[in-house]
C-alpha cells in the first residue's frame, strides 16, 4: 500500500529535478545570448538556485565583465595601430604638400597672379591637416596612467565648479576613494560634460554606484584600505543620440558635430582602458534624462 504513494514521490521528485534543470538550461541560454548581443550588465536572479549554482552563476557574470574589458581592450588597440598607420601616411603627405606649396608661393611669377590665393589655399589647409595630425598623435600616445588613490567626493566638487551653469544632482558617498589616474579621469568628465553642453543639456547628474563584480565597496566614514571598485554615471538631458551615432560614437575621427575633430570620446576610452576599466553608452539611461555613460573603475 506504499507503493504509489513511493512512486508518486519519485515522479515529483524528477519532474522538480527536470524543472529545475529545465530552468538553468534557459539561465545559460540567456546569458550566452546576452554575451554574444555584447550585453555584458545582464544579470538574472540567483533566487532558487543552489549554494554551488550561485556561486557558479556570480563566476559567469564576473567572467562577462573580463570579457567586456578585453573586448574594449583590443578595439581601442585595433584602433590605435590603425590611426597610428593613418597619422603616418597623412602627415607623410601633407608635409610635402604644404612645403612645396610654400616654395611656389616665393616665386616671383606668382607673387601678385590669380594663382597665388588657389597655391596659398592649398598651403594652409595642407598645414592645418599636418598641425592636426601631429596634435592627435602626440595626445593618443604621450599619455601614461599613474594612479592614485582619490576622494571621489572632493574630486567631483572641483569638477562641477568648471560647469556652474548646469543644475548638477550629485549622488557620491562622502568616503569613496578610487584608485585611477586623476587627470586623465578629469579630461574624460570634461569631455562628456562639454559634449553634453554642446548638445543643449541643462542637467547633469553624477552618480556613483557599486561595481558587480567588486563586492569590496565599503563607503563607511572613516575607513581606510583598498580603494573601491566602482561605476561612475554621468547623465545628461541634452538632445538624444540617434541610434547610427551610438555604434560609432568612440571611433576615432567620428564627428556628427560641424567643428569637430571626432578625437574626445575615442581618447577617453583610450585613457580609462588603460586603467584597466570600461567606458560605455548605457542602452537604458538613468530616469529622467537622455543619456547616461558609465565609467567602470
Amino acid at each position: 500500500m506504499y507503493i504509489i504513494p513511493i512512486i508518486l514521490a519519485i515522479a515529483i521528485v524528477f519532474y522538480l529535478l527536470w524543472h529545475h534543470q529545465h530552468k538553468l538550461k534557459l539561465r545559460a541560454y540567456l546569458m550566452s545570448e546576452s554575451i554574444r548581443n555584447r550585453d555584458f550588465s545582464f544579470r538574472l536572479s540567483s533566487k532558487g538556485l543552489l549554494p554551488g549554482e550561485r556561486a557558479m552563476q556570480e563566476s559567469l557574470y564576473d567572467m562577462g565583465q573580463e570579457v567586456r574589458q578585453l573586448v574594449n581592450q583590443n578595439e581601442v588597440e585595433s584602433w590605435e595601430k590603425l590611426t597610428r598607420v593613418l597619422t603616418h601616411e597623412i602627415m607623410n603627405s601633407a608635409a610635402p604638400i604644404a612645403s612645396i606649396a610654400n616654395s611656389m608661393l616665393q616665386r616671383q611669377d606668382v607673387v601678385g597672379t590669380p594663382l597665388e590665393e588657389g597655391i596659398r589655399a592649398i598651403h594652409s589647409t595642407a598645414a592645418r591637416l599636418n598641425s592636426f595630425v601631429e596634435n592627435y598623435r602626440k595626445m593618443s600616445e604621450g599619455h601614461t596612467a599613474v594612479p592614485e588613490d582619490i576622494e571621489l567626493s572632493s574630486f567631483v566638487k572641483d569638477l562641477t565648479a568648471l560647469f556652474p551653469e548646469l543644475n548638477w544632482s550629485i549622488q557620491v558617498p562622502e568616503v569613496c576613494r578610487v584608485r585611477t589616474d586623476a587627470s586623465m579621469l578629469h579630461q574624460v568628465l570634461v569631455n562628456m560634460i562639454k559634449n553634453a553642453v554642446e548638445a543643449d543639456a541643462k542637467r547633469m547628474e553624477l552618480r556613483v554606484e557599486k561595481a558587480e563584480s567588486a563586492p569590496r565597496l565599503q563607503m563607511r566614514p572613516g575607513e581606510t584600505g583598498t580603494p573601491n571598485h566602482v561605476n561612475i554615471i554621468v547623465s545628461n538631458d541634452g538632445q538624444p543620440i540617434p541610434p547610427h551615432v551610438r555604434s560609432s560614437m568612440f571611433v576615432p575621427f567620428f564627428t556628427t558635430k560641424v567643428t569637430g575633430r571626432g578625437i574626445g570620446l575615442s581618447l577617453s576610452r583610450q585613457f580609462i582602458v588603460k586603467q584597466g576599466g570600461t567606458l560605455e553608452l548605457m542602452d537604458t539611461p538613468i530616469p529622467g534624462y537622455v543619456s547616461s555613460f558609465r565609467i567602470g573603475l
